[in-house]
């Protein structure tokens, strides 16, 4: 069983591996094949240069992609098969056992994934985002955010995973399922706690001041039924030119955030379009049916790895010549994403749907022109392809590309 579980997980790592570049470089091409045209639905709204600004930021992202994937894929052999993961046991079991052995095997594997990337985060930020005129961070300020995220993370990744640890060593047969149980009651606790405490030690939250625009969104939000329980304006513009608006917490803490950046650039009756799409997405509780996707789905992988812990060709297979419950955590939450790649469209397709029927519930409530000339300029200020590549787009974007959704509120506006 274990050479065969072997020759088929590197046979589906290849097949993915070439899979997702061959994506990349058929989009690079598209992109690359289209710049020196504005399509026919933007030439009156996106000039020239706009357009292939986009274009190459696209490329250059692409790109970056390219080579994150290959170091992925370098790492996960290393640490599978290439004995690195077997290493780190034989070290830490040497000195650990129990918890402070799986705490201290989960969090290596962290450590160094997290400084292998870390170089390419730095070019990413530092690099492409100043090259197309987006970076504000300042080398301080990124120093700043990785120490505070690194530090959060010890504080509530070391009770946490401690927690699912012990509940797999002490559960039984059946441990699974209470570490889902745990998994789930942890997340629905951090979205109220994200907002008021830890969301504003990377930013700064204030209430929106624009005493007129307040009243046209309150305006809005009694007209669509919907409570919030604060407007708020985020210093985007502190790291980043990009522009957006979100809503955040749960219940009585949800909370709508403004970029600076995004009012900067819209027009109040083009800001309430943007909110009224984000409010369809509540409306139509997509928030709700995404987390309960989530927890459906962490569900079915613990219940799979529950089948998986006791099975020494699971191990022996991946290069680990050891069994634990940390070492089963660690190669199942690294081999997933090989064995689900084809997935991905599945998750795109949800989310497009979502995303026509928030752009459909901004129509009724908002004009639907007001919504299309806010895309309009996101797309044109964050330099968003309206040329991106159909098959990569079904596997990699969350949200319909440009032309399908323009011509979706053009529709709207039409039978208005």
């Amino acid at each position: 069983m274990t050479p065969l579980f072997t020759q088929t997980f590197l046979l589906v790592f290849s097949l993915t591996l070439l899979g997702r570049l061959w994506l990349k470089l058929r989009h690079i091409r598209y992109v690359r094949e289209r710049r020196h045209t504005v399509p026919t639905d933007f030439a009156e709204r996106i000039n020239l240069a706009s357009h292939q600004k986009a274009a190459d930021y696209t490329v250059d992202r692409s790109k970056t992609a390219i080579f994150s994937l290959l170091v992925e894929a370098v790492l996960l052999l290393a640490l599978t098969l290439g004995g690195g993961l077997a290493a780190l046991h034989l070290f830490w079991s040497s000195h650990l056992e129990g918890i402070a052995y799986g705490l201290a095997m989960i969090f290596s594997v962290m450590a160094i994934s997290a400084l292998i990337d870390l170089p390419l985060t730095v070019y990413s930020q530092f690099v492409i985002e100043a090259r197309h005129g987006f970076n504000r961070m300042t080398a301080s300020l990124f120093i700043s955010d990785l120490l505070k995220q690194t530090l959060l993370g010890l504080l509530i990744g070391t009770p946490v995973i401690g927690a699912v640890l012990w509940l797999m060593d002490s559960m039984g047969t059946y441990w699974w399922f209470h570490v889902w149980v745990f998994w789930t009651l942890f997340n629905l606790l951090i979205l109220f706690v994200y907002p008021r405490w830890i969301a504003p030690l990377f930013n700064q939250f204030t209430p929106l001041a624009d005493a007129e625009l307040k009243t046209r969104i309150e305006t809005l939000l009694s007209r669509c039924g919907f409570h919030a329980a604060g407007l708020f304006v985020m210093d985007g513009s502190r790291r980043s030119s990009h522009g957006n608006a979100y809503f955040t917490g749960f219940g009585n803490t949800k909370r709508i955030v403004f970029f600076d950046t995004l009012l900067a650039r819209l027009t109040p009756p083009e800001i309430d379009a943007v909110l009224a799409h984000e409010l369809g997405h509540f409306r139509h509780r997509h928030v709700l049916q995404r987390m309960l996707w989530l927890f459906a789905g962490s569900l079915g992988f613990l219940a799979i790895l529950g089948q998986l812990i006791d099975a020494p060709w699971f191990y022996a297979g991946l290069g680990v010549p050891a069994q634990s419950t940390a070492l089963a955590l660690i190669l199942f939450f690294l081999v997933v994403p090989v064995f689900t790649f084809l997935l991905a469209p599945l998750s795109s397709q949800l989310s497009r749907k979502h995303e026509f029927e928030a752009d459909a519930y901004a129509a009724t409530h908002t004009r639907a022109d007001d919504l299309i000339r806010a895309l309009v300029k996101l797309y044109d200020d964050n330099a968003a392809t309206l040329t991106p590549d159909p098959l990569h787009s079904l596997f990699h974007d969350s949200h319909p590309p440009a032309a399908q959704r323009i011509a979706h509120l053009q529709r709207q506006e039409k039978f208005a």
